[in-house]
C-alpha cells in the first residue's frame, strides 16, 4: 500500500492537513443511549442488574456478583504460576514505573507571615480508586501497572480493579499484574455496568472516588455519565504517534514505529514528519515490504489508509511547528541533537528523544506513564500520574493581627460586591 503523502510547501497543505487531523467529536448516540440506560439500571438495581448484564454480555453463568470477585489468593497464585521470564519482565517494569512515579508525590507545605498568620496546603490521597482493565481478546497487564502503581504511590488505601472475562477466561498476566501492583479487590466484570458499579456501588462492589483506565466506546460513554458523582482520568481517543526524523534513522525502524500505534485500532493515527524527500520514499518502501509480515496487517493498513501520512516539511523547525498543531499523544524525535528540537515542542503527551527511544518502550517499561492525552488534549492536559490520586486542601490560620489587616481588605471588596454579611463577618474580627 502507499501511505498518503503531503508537503508543507504545497498550496493546498493546510486544507489537506486539516482533513487529516480532524477529530470526530460527535458521540455515537446509540452507544451513548445504551450506556446511559445501563448506568441508570445498575444505579437503581445494584447487584441484580450488574449480574444480569455480566451474564448476558460476557456469556457468564455466575450465580451472584460475589462469585465474580477474584480473591487475593487467586491473584497471588497467578503471579506465582507465571513462567519465570514473564514474571521477571513484569517485576522489572513495575520497579521502573514505581521509581519514576515516586518522584511525583506531592508534599504538604506551609508558610508563616510576619504577623503570625499561617497559610498552607495539605496533600492527601484519595480514599478509593477503581481501575478499569480491558479484557477478552485483548489483555493489558501494562495498563494494570500504569494505573494501579501511581495510585498506590499516592497512598490510596482501596484500589478496586474491574476487568471483563468473556466466557470465563481470566488472563493470568492481568491477574499477576494486579497482585504485583497492589490491587485490593478485583471483579470479573466489565462494560458500562462495571463503571456504574464503581461509581455508585452495589451490594457487593464498593463505590470509589475516582475511576481510571481505558475501555471501549461503551466504557467511555459510561465514564462521561458518571463524572461528577466520581472523578475520572480522561476520555481517551484512538492512539496516536508522530515521528519527527531528519532522515538518518533506519527507515525500517520508523515504519515499525508507525505500525506500533496503527495496530491498536483502525482509527489510530501514525504520521511521519521529515525534511528529507528521499527518506519519505525509503519509509514508504519499508512500509510496503514489512506490512505483509505483520499479524495485525489488516488493522494497520486501514489505520494508515484512513489517518496515516508521510509529510515532507521545509526543515526540522517546520516539523516542530506542525507537531505543535497536532499536539500528539506520542512524539518521537529521531534526530541528532533531539533535545534541541524538543525545546520547540509545546504540546505532546510524551516525547521520546533520540533514535533508540521507541514509543513501545514507553508503553511497557521505561517508567513514565503510558496513559496520555489524545485528540489534541495535550494542549491542556497531562499524563496520568500520582497527582491524579492526590487532593489538595488549603489551610488558613489567621492571627489576631492578621484579622485586622486582612479584614480591611476583605470588607472593602465585599462592600464592592454588595455582600454585606461577608463584610460584617470580616469587620467583627477587627474589633478585638
Amino acid at each position: 500500500m502507499r501511505v498518503r503523502q503531503l508537503s508543507t510547501r504545497d498550496a493546498g497543505f493546510d486544507a489537506a492537513f486539516a482533513q487529516l487531523v480532524a477529530i470526530d467529536t460527535a458521540i455515537d448516540r446509540r452507544i451513548d443511549a445504551a450506556a446511559s440506560a445501563i448506568v441508570d439500571d445498575v444505579r437503581r438495581r445494584g447487584d441484580e442488574a450488574l449480574l444480569e448484564y455480566t451474564n448476558r454480555f460476557d456469556r457468564a453463568d455466575a450465580p451472584s456478583v460475589a462469585a465474580l470477585e477474584m480473591p487475593a489468593a487467586d491473584l497471588r497464585m497467578a503471579l506465582e504460576s507465571l513462567p519465570l521470564a514473564d514474571r521477571a519482565a513484569l517485576e522489572a517494569a513495575a520497579r521502573r514505573i514505581q521509581a519514576f512515579h515516586e518522584k511525583q508525590r506531592g508534599e504538604s507545605w506551609s508558610l508563616t507571615e510576619d504577623d503570625g498568620t499561617e497559610l498552607g496546603q495539605r496533600i492527601t490521597a484519595l480514599d478509593s480508586v477503581g481501575v478499569y482493565v480491558p479484557g477478552g481478546l485483548a489483555a493489558y497487564p501494562s495498563s494494570v501497572l500504569m494505573n494501579v502503581i501511581p495510585a498506590r504511590v499516592a497512598g490510596v488505601s482501596e484500589i478496586v480493579m474491574v476487568s471483563p472475562a468473556p466466557d470465563g477466561e481470566r488472563n493470568a498476566l492481568v491477574l499477576a499484574a494486579a497482585a504485583l501492583a497492589g490491587v485490593t479487590r478485583a471483579f470479573a466484570v466489565g462494560g458500562a455496568q462495571a463503571v456504574a458499579a464503581l461509581a455508585y456501588g452495589t451490594e457487593t462492589v464498593p463505590a470509589v472516588d475516582k475511576i481510571v483506565g481505558p475501555g471501549n466506546a461503551y466504557v467511555a460513554a459510561a465514564k462521561r455519565h458518571v463524572f461528577g458523582a466520581v472523578g475520572i482520568d480522561m476520555i481517551a481517543g484512538p492512539s496516536e504517534i508522530l515521528v519527527i526524523c531528519d532522515g538518518a534513522t533506519d527507515p525500517d525502524w520508523i515504519a515499525m514505529d508507525l505500525f506500533s500505534q496503527a495496530e491498536h485500532d483502525e482509527l489510530a493515527q501514525a504520521i511521519l514528519l521529515t525534511p528529507d524527500a528521499s527518506f519519505v520514499e525509503r519509509v514508504q518502501a519499508s512500509i510496503a515490504r514489512l506490512l505483509p509480515t505483520m499479524p495485525r496487517r489488516e488493522i494497520i493498513e486501514k489505520s494508515l489508509a484512513g489517518r496515516g501520512a508521510l509529510i515532507l516539511t521545509r526543515d526540522l523547525e517546520d516539523a516542530c511547528a506542525v507537531a505543535n498543531r497536532i499536539a500528539p499523544e506520542h512524539l518521537e524525535i529521531s534526530t541528532d541533537e533531539p533535545a534541541r528540537w524538543a525545546a520547540l515542542i509545546r504540546h505532546a503527551g510524551a516525547i521520546f528523544l533520540g533514535r533508540h527511544s521507541s514509543e513501545s518502550l514507553g508503553d511497557y517499561c521505561a517508567g513514565p506513564n503510558h496513559v496520555l492525552p489524545t485528540a489534541r488534549t495535550a494542549r491542556f492536559s497531562s499524563p496520568l500520574g500520582v497527582y491524579d490520586f492526590q487532593k489538595r486542601t488549603s489551610l488558613i490560620r489567621v492571627s489576631p493581627q492578621g484579622a485586622c489587616a486582612l479584614g480591611e481588605i476583605a470588607a472593602r471588596l465585599a462592600d464592592g460586591e454588595r455582600l454585606p454579611a461577608h463584610a460584617a463577618s470580616a469587620r467583627y474580627r477587627m474589633r478585638r
